[in-house]
């Protein structure tokens, strides 16, 4: 009777423990907030040497300025992953993180664009500094929303989840992208004084700061965390974590799973190329396809590059948003790891046919393709990771993965300036055509990684045979 009790039993343990699934509209109100975040992000990535360059940067010395911001992350991220993990208030458990990370973004974007008002202080320098305080903001609000994915989907529904994430992404990023040109539109191309920024940038990022604040709150108001006692429920055999303190996180990143150190290459490849084309886009097209001096930055072919290039930014990141949806279907069609790579293949063949171009127009081809590996960048090695973390750690191992994200910028900041200076002759055009080289590497790499979710399918397929 005992034996029959338990075999009665064990079905409803496991219907308990499992995550229910959420409704699409959940889904989406869950991750609406990194619309706001990838606003503001895309205002930053497609304006930022654009504005340091008008505040008297060198292009050779763009990789250094940017360099503070992904310093601050490998920071700052596994510090709120951590922390993120162990808090418990009545606002939630991810959402305090990135309701004060949002904030902080959004006073930034205000800031970064009018620096030169602080006539006591270089101009590059104080922008210089807001970068990283904007980058730093940006850190602190993205980290909850990947592990709130994992905190509130069963695995079932995680790549949809971070798909749906990366379409908003998409959304917020054209938005952000091509603003600056769009209000161009309406007030005509601006010539300006040297040490100035033009009036659509500023008034783009004034936006950018309202849009990013909306956003994180309607996702604060229509998501629901599980509580302590739920979360329970979900996980009852995870051991309760003894150490407390922020060495624990050392420990965490050397038992990492294998999973994750072999993403790690695929990461380090994909934004070393990434961060060239966010730091040298705006140079490189404005010099190869504009024929811009690389000193000028008061023309009106100066600023008629920089709106091309935010508006070029928006291309890729619409067809980042239309492509993220699919990516759900390609996976289960083929894997994860070979949409991936196709995605990054893409990328590459992207990022290097700019060299080719000398209609400005034909630049939609080339940012086709880097949107193609964009929108699987951003969902693709979350939802692999997403599989092979304890759950407890969702927070702190999504914020160590950033390390990945992270270190290969700071390798490019240090020496992406002087390989531009030293050995391409000062024509950053050459940034883009490497970047696309890398992008290729990450490609092939990614077909080496060990997803555990084909080996979950593999030993399925095996017992039933």
């Amino acid at each position: 009777m005992t034996a029959l009790k338990e075999n009665i039993k064990q079905p409803v343990k496991a219907a308990v423990n499992q995550r229910p699934k959420l409704s699409f509209w959940q889904i989406f109100n869950m991750s609406f907030g990194f619309l706001g975040i990838q606003f503001g992000f895309a205002l930053q990535n497609g304006n930022a040497s654009r504005i340091l360059q008008s505040f008297g940067a060198d292009v050779e010395h763009l990789s250094l300025f940017w360099l503070a911001a992904p310093i601050t992350g490998m920071i700052v991220q596994p510090i709120i992953g951590h922390y993120s993990d162990r808090t418990w208030n009545k606002l939630g458990r991810r959402k305090p993180y990135f309701l004060a990370g949002g904030i902080l973004s959004a006073i930034a974007l205000f800031f970064m664009p009018n620096a030169s008002l602080l006539l006591f202080l270089p101009p590059a320098m104080v922008g210089a500094g807001v970068l990283m305080i904007m980058d730093a903001s940006f850190n602190v609000a993205m980290e909850p929303f990947r592990a709130l994915i994992g905190d509130n989907l069963p695995d079932s529904q995680r790549s949809l989840g971070f798909s749906v994430q990366t379409f908003l992404i998409g959304i917020g990023a054209v938005a952000g992208s091509v603003l600056p040109w769009v209000i161009t539109q309406f007030t005509g191309t601006q010539q300006v004084a040297a040490g100035h920024v033009q009036n659509n940038v500023i008034y783009s990022f004034y936006v950018g700061g309202i849009v990013l604040i909306s956003c994180l709150l309607w996702t604060i108001f229509k998501t629901k965390e599980y509580s302590p006692a739920e979360y329970a429920t979900f996980h009852p055999d995870e051991p309760e974590e003894t150490n407390k303190g922020l060495s624990v996180i050392f420990k965490d990143f050397s038992m990492m799973p294998t999973a994750m150190r072999q993403l790690g290459l695929v990461q380090f490849f994909s934004w070393f190329a990434l961060f060239s084309m966010w730091v040298f886009a705006s140079p490189a097209i404005a010099q190869h396809v504009f024929h811009v001096a690389p000193k000028d930055t008061t023309s009106a072919n100066f600023a008629k590059a920089g709106d091309w290039v935010t508006l070029m930014f928006g291309v890729y990141n619409g067809v980042s948003a239309i492509y993220a949806l699919c990516l759900p279907s390609i996976a289960r069609l083929t894997s994860r790891k070979i949409a991936h790579a196709f995605s990054l293949l893409a990328g590459g063949v992207g990022l290097i046919s700019i060299f080719f171009v000398t209609d400005p127009k034909m630049l939609i081809v080339s940012m086709t393709g880097i949107g193609l590996a964009w929108a699987s960048i951003l969902a693709m090695p979350y939802a692999i990771l997403s599989g092979s973390i304890p759950a407890k750690k969702m927070g702190v191992y999504m914020g160590i993965f950033n390390f990945f994200i992270t270190f290969p910028q700071i390798i490019n900041g240090f020496f992406g300036g002087w390989i531009v200076k030293n050995l391409f002759g000062g024509q950053p055009i050459y940034a883009l055509v490497l970047a696309g080289i890398f992008m290729l590497c990450a490609a092939i790499s990614v077909l080496y990684v060990q997803d555990d979710r084909d080996i979950r399918l593999s030993k399925k397929l095996t017992s039933i045979n």
